[in-house]
């Protein structure tokens, strides 16, 4: 047994048993290559990657390999959901040398840390072009030791390179509603009008961009992309959720893990589809992910689960997939391999729940039982609309469960870890999990009306901004001023698929700064606009939230502050219209500048629509708002 076994990460604790002399990152590892004056070898994934399980069964599992890396390098495993700072940093050096990442990610690195080589996956023997992970490893622990020129030129010209990446200027161009327009005109080119989606396969589920599109009027786009996810394949017709991507254009064939944030994502764009087309299909869509969250994501502590593996009992999809005779519609199954077969089409919830009795009996997916802040901060924003919109109380009770968790055993002296598992938390918390967590906790408010959701909200944004904010260039970096120094600083500025943490703070803090008239918040969210601005237009797929914090942010302000509980009819009937760019806070509560004064009028609830703090007569009586919405 190797140095993971004291590891909280269920992805390190799939290694612990491993020949390889792993040891997790750290000061520890970086001493022992100084010592030795060996390279690391850094390999980077995460415990429901497919093609991780392929290459350890393959390499680090075997003993001859095992010994070549043992004799050779430091080797380190690395859980990318616990450490997105050093993926983040790594999985860029590759890309800049190979032109493409992945996972697994391998890296090699000087004792100093600086990355001079590296690649994905790599197999056991030489196949599709790729070299055999044993040639790799005598050809990289020769030239660290025949020529050492080399790599340190390498290494300089590398981090370099992520230094300068991190150091960028923001844009002096103006920010306005054209690149709003190009960014939709450049997602109806790479549109597929065959089956949704944009661009060719694999096909990764575009929330961001589906809301973005939503937002701006455009539904036809969406429409598509919503119906053909939905279909089945990518979707889990039996169990409902969303496995993590399709390697067909027709979102038919997935790599079957399941991942929080992905559904977290896509709970929202559905509910908002449904919103705006009225097509029940995505309410049921939304129904069946919450309860599929719910049923098999839910830990006992009040978290969600990171992810189910792609693999059961070392066969992808086995669970998921169906033969001749076990019970499924035969006239709606579809090739896969091996004999199995997809479900596509349309069930009806008899069949559904007898299926999935069917398939509850079979051997299950490991599940990877570590709560990630950041996708338990998207989960909760997601339970907390569906709840509010589709008046399910249960939702919203999860919602607040769940934010206690959060602020509770996953935080300490009012700082976000990063995760947390079997009691042990690890790790500060990054940009992503404070914006995400933040976000949760605003639309926690509005489900509940409770004051105090809103005040942690803000509470966290402004701790972000200190934390991670660049007073000189703008925008945030990923990682905490005075935390673990990398051979760079990483500022994540695109969706990966979740939204970068610069947008998801910069529209975090495009709401609070509307409800609490902070003019500071607002700057501080265009200084993430400014950032990447210039591509805008052209990478609406890569900056697809960045896009929705545009459009807030070039919306005419629309605030509405509401005295009473949300559960009155005048409240409901306010927040009834899907009204994105709308900032919402309950009352009364002086010390909201939005709310500051506006309390029940004649002891009814009223409320109070306002544009820049300049607010209508205030309403008591549903059938008044519409007149009123016109008016402003």
């Amino acid at each position: 047994m190797n140095r993971l076994s004291g590891e909280t990460s269920p992805y390190l604790l799939q290694h612990a048993e491993n020949p390889v002399d792993w040891l997790p990152w750290g000061d520890e590892a970086l001493a022992r290559a100084r010592e030795q004056d060996k390279p690391i070898l850094l390999s980077i994934g995460y415990a429901a990657c497919h093609w991780c399980h392929v290459m350890a069964h393959e390499s680090f599992e075997d003993e001859e390999t095992a010994a070549l890396m043992n004799e050779r390098f430091v080797c380190v495993k690395v859980d990318r959901e616990e450490r997105p700072d050093v993926d983040g940093i790594y999985m860029d050096a590759v890309v800049a040398m190979t032109g493409h990442g992945g996972w697994p990610l391998t890296v090699f690195l000087t004792p100093e840390g600086e990355p001079f080589l590296g690649g994905t996956y790599f197999p056991p023997e030489p196949r599709h072009g790729l070299p055999a992970f044993r040639q790799v490893l005598v050809s990289v622990s020769e030239l660290y030791r025949e020529r050492p020129e080399d790599v340190a030129q390498r290494a300089q010209v590398l981090v370099e390179a992520l230094e300068q990446a991190a150091s960028s200027a923001p844009s002096g161009e103006p920010l306005t509603e054209s690149l709003l327009f190009d960014a939709v005109r450049r997602l109806e080119e790479l549109h597929d009008p065959e089956w949704g989606g944009f661009g060719r396969a694999p096909k990764f589920p575009p929330a961001s961009a589906l809301e973005l599109l939503l937002r701006r009027g455009e539904p036809e786009l969406a429409v598509r992309t919503l119906d053909a996810m939905a279909a089945g394949g990518m979707y889990d017709l039996v169990g409902g959720g969303f496995h993590r991507y399709s390697v067909d254009d027709r979102w038919l064939v997935p790599h079957f893990e399941k991942m929080l944030y992905d559904n977290a994502l896509l709970v929202p764009a559905y509910l908002h589809g449904w919103l705006v087309t009225g097509r029940e299909r995505y309410r049921e869509v939304v129904e069946q992910t919450v309860e599929y969250a719910l049923r098999d994501l839910r830990l006992p502590d009040g978290g969600f689960a990171s992810s189910q593996d792609a693999d059961t009992d070392g066969v992808e999809g086995l669970t998921y997939t169906w033969a001749p005779g076990e019970g499924a519609p035969e006239e709606l199954l579809e090739p896969f391999e091996d004999g199995r077969l997809i479900l596509r089409g349309e069930l009806d919830e008899k069949t559904r729940a007898r299926l999935l009795e069917i398939r509850s009996l079979r051997p299950q997916p490991g599940l990877d039982d570590k709560a990630i802040a950041s996708w338990n901060g998207l989960m909760l924003a997601a339970l907390a609309e569906a709840g509010r919109r589709l008046d399910r109380a249960g939702w919203i009770d999860e919602g607040r469960a769940l934010a206690g968790f959060l602020l509770g055993p996953l935080s300490s002296e009012g700082r976000l870890h990063r995760s947390r598992r079997a009691g042990r938390s690890s790790g500060a918390g990054f940009l992503d999990d404070y914006a995400n967590v933040a976000h949760g906790l605003y639309e926690l408010h509005v489900a509940t009306g409770e004051l105090r959701w809103l005040e942690e909200s803000r509470r966290l944004a402004l701790l972000a901004v200190e934390l991670f904010g660049d007073d000189e260039q703008g925008g945030f970096f990923l990682a905490p001023a005075g935390g673990e120094q990398l051979v760079a600083r990483k500022k994540e500025l695109i969706d990966h698929p979740v939204p970068s943490g610069n947008s998801m703070l910069a529209y975090v803090l495009l709401r609070l700064g509307r409800i609490y008239g902070d003019d500071e918040l607002e700057r501080r969210a265009v200084g993430v606009l400014r950032l990447v601005g210039p591509s805008l237009g052209r990478a609406p797929t890569e900056l697809a939230w960045a896009l929705n914090a545009l459009d807030l942010y070039l919306s005419t302000p629309r605030e509405i502050a509401i005295a009473g509980p949300p559960s009155s009819e005048v409240a409901r009937a306010a927040l009834e219209p899907f009204d994105p760019n709308a900032v919402v806070a309950f009352g009364p509560a002086d010390d909201v500048p939005l709310l500051e004064g506006k309390g029940l009028v004649d002891g009814k609830p009223a409320v109070y629509v306002c544009e820049r703090f300049v607010c209508q007569k205030p309403v008591t009586d549903p059938a008044e708002l519409g007149a009123l919405s016109t008016s402003t």
